[in-house]
């Protein structure tokens, strides 16, 4: 499966960019305006939180879904019974933040939102009009006011050899939200799931930026965006002595919007979010 990157600086992206998300469930964008040395600073920073026993001072809450995940509570990849091999911490602009990092992942929340919202008004743009018949309201306004977007901080520890069998870094999935953005992490090993039925390795360059769609999107769509299956494999000889660290953030629309028939983004929400085993 070929995909060809979009740049960001084209005058046919957004038209190129939503044809890609499409066919293939995700776009890759070039020419980016999202800062290298913004997120070298929020990897290295969050790096050294998740080796800080400072971390447990911030718990995830059960209700809300902010703080640090330990790998004991980690997600398990729906229709998976093994936990996934990771840690991670929910960044909310309402939920507490760890004073022993800067603001860098706050600022860095606030220029990807922004380029997030632009991509799924690009999409809104170029979406077929008997596909768009279907939204309850159009995709920028499914955003507007939403204090449901999360940019996630994970932390993938190096393998010991003692872990389950049979558990991985991150088993297949599909994402809860609308979009999901994902600058290069600090190691390989994601993998998305193509029409053609193949895995397909996601290209670590930073240069490159990864947008997906998410579970939220194809059922607002009724299929015509189709959410990508992805997962992140573990590493194996040298690779395998060392930790990964990746910042997807997530797009989500306001509890109240209605996605379809059957669903408003809070009750898929809560239904997801069930089947990951995310309630303590």
């Amino acid at each position: 499966m070929l995909i060809t990157p979009v740049d960001f600086t084209s005058p046919t992206a957004a038209k190129d960019f939503t044809e890609s998300l499409h066919k293939t469930g995700f776009g890759v964008l070039t020419n980016h305006p999202l800062s290298q040395a913004l997120l070298n600073t929020v990897y290295a920073e969050w790096y050294a939180f998740f080796q800080n026993e400072a971390k447990h001072n911030y718990a995830f809450d059960p209700s809300k879904y902010d703080g640090y995940f330990s790998p004991k509570i980690s997600e398990t990849a729906k229709g998976n019974t093994k936990r996934d091999l990771k840690e991670f911490y929910h960044i909310y602009p309402w939920g507490r933040y760890p004073a022993e990092v800067s603001d860098a992942a706050k600022q860095y929340y606030a220029e990807g939102a922004t380029l997030a919202a632009t991509l799924l008004s690009w999409v809104e743009q170029y979406t077929p009009s008997d596909v768009k018949a279907k939204y309850s309201m159009p995709l920028s306004q499914m955003i507007e006011g939403s204090e449901q977007t999360l940019l996630r901080v994970l932390h993938y520890p190096p393998l010991r050899g003692d872990e389950e069998p049979g558990a991985v870094r991150a088993a297949a999935h599909g994402d809860i939200n609308l979009l999901t953005i994902l600058p290069a992490a600090t190691a390989s090993g994601l993998q998305v799931l193509g029409k053609d039925q193949a895995w397909h390795d996601v290209p670590c360059d930073f240069g490159m930026l990864i947008v997906n769609i998410g579970d939220m999107l194809e059922e607002a769509s009724a299929g015509y965006y189709p959410s990508t299956i992805h997962r992140v494999l573990n590493p194996t000889g040298e690779e395998a002595k060392k930790s990964r660290v990746s910042l997807p953030l997530f797009l989500h629309p306001r509890p109240d919007v209605v996605l379809s028939e059957r669903h408003t983004a809070g009750s898929y929400l809560a239904e997801r979010l069930r089947e990951l085993g995310m309630n303590g």
